[in-house]
């Protein structure tokens, strides 16, 4: 089974940046997807970005288009999420988790999570 470990969380001042990695090792299927997903406190989890291993194709939530930036890096089997133009509501525990390749949205693995705090 794959395991995955993030780091690089932090509290940052709105309008900063964050990048958040997700190393994965272990078995991983033929094919897949990863994605990041958040949960601030009271609230649900939601979906952030996902990346399809395969071909790179790339899924975002409208609230963090154009401000965060999915990528991978294979050689390292390592998932990156670049977080730029940062808002107190981006403020949750940020969890990785490996997804369905089928419906990157769909996670069915997940990281133990690293904290993200936005000041205003």
């Amino acid at each position: 089974q794959v395991q995955l470990v993030e780091s690089g969380g932090g509290l940052v001042q709105a309008g900063g940046s964050l990048r958040l990695s997700c190393a994965a090792s272990g078995r991983t299927p033929s094919r897949y997807a990863m994605g990041w997903f958040r949960q601030a406190p009271g609230k649900e989890r939601e979906f952030v970005a996902a990346i399809r291993w395969s071909d790179d194709s790339t899924y975002y939530a409208d609230s963090v288009k154009g401000r965060f930036t999915i990528s991978r890096d294979s050689a390292k089997n390592t998932l990156y999420l670049q977080m730029n133009s940062l808002e107190p509501e981006d403020t949750a525990v940020y969890l990785c988790a490996a997804t369905a390749w089928g419906d990157p949205k769909r996670p069915y693995h997940w990281g133990q999570g690293t904290q993200v705090t936005v000041s205003s």
